[in-house]
C-alpha cells in the first residue's frame, strides 16, 4: 500500500510543482514587458513566458497557426520575433547563397527572424559532424556563420 502512495503521489508532485513552476514564473514577468507584447500581438491570447537571459524575456505563442517566439528587454523593448519556416518557403537569393557558401550541408531547421533592422533567415545546417549557424538577409548576403561544437557551444567561423 505505501508503494502504490509513492507512486501515485510522485508524479502529482511533480505535476503541482511544475504547475506552480509555470504560474510563478508567469508572474514574475515585468508589467513593461507583458504590455508591450500586448502591444505588439493583441491577437494572442495564449502566451507561454520564460527567462531567456538576466535582462531578457522569451514569449512563445501561436499565431494563425504557426509556432513563434518573441524576446523583449526588461523595460519592454521588443527585440526580435522567430517563426519556422519550411524549405519550400525560402527565397530563392538565400537559397542560392546557402547553396554556393554552404555545398553539402543539410538544413536542419530555418527560421524568419524579424528585427528593428528587418528581416534574416537563420539555418541550422549540418553536413557530417558538423554544425554550422548561419544568418542570410533576404538579399541573399550572409550575415553571420558559426561553428557549433559537439556541447553545443559557438565558436565563431
Amino acid at each position: 500500500m505505501k508503494n502504490k502512495k509513492i507512486i501515485i503521489g510522485l508524479p502529482l508532485a511533480a505535476l503541482l510543482g511544475l504547475a506552480l513552476f509555470s504560474f510563478a514564473s508567469n508572474r514574475s514577468v515585468p508589467l513593461r514587458v507583458k504590455a508591450a507584447f500586448v502591444e505588439k500581438f493583441p491577437q494572442v491570447k495564449k502566451v507561454k513566458w520564460d527567462k531567456e537571459t538576466d535582462a531578457e524575456w522569451e514569449a512563445e505563442f501561436k499565431m494563425d497557426g504557426m509556432e513563434y517566439s518573441a524576446n523583449f528587454l526588461e523595460d519592454g523593448t521588443w527585440k526580435e520575433t522567430e517563426h519556422e519556416i519550411e524549405q519550400k518557403d525560402i527565397p530563392d537569393a538565400v537559397r542560392a547563397t546557402l547553396d554556393f557558401e554552404l555545398p553539402g550541408y543539410e538544413i536542419e531547421e530555418a527560421e524568419i527572424s524579424e528585427t528593428a533592422d528587418g528581416l534574416t533567415y537563420e539555418f541550422e545546417v549540418e553536413k557530417g559532424e558538423q554544425e554550422l549557424e548561419v544568418s542570410i538577409d533576404v538579399h541573399g548576403k550572409l550575415i553571420h556563420k558559426q561553428v557549433v561544437d559537439e556541447e553545443g557551444e559557438k565558436d565563431k567561423d
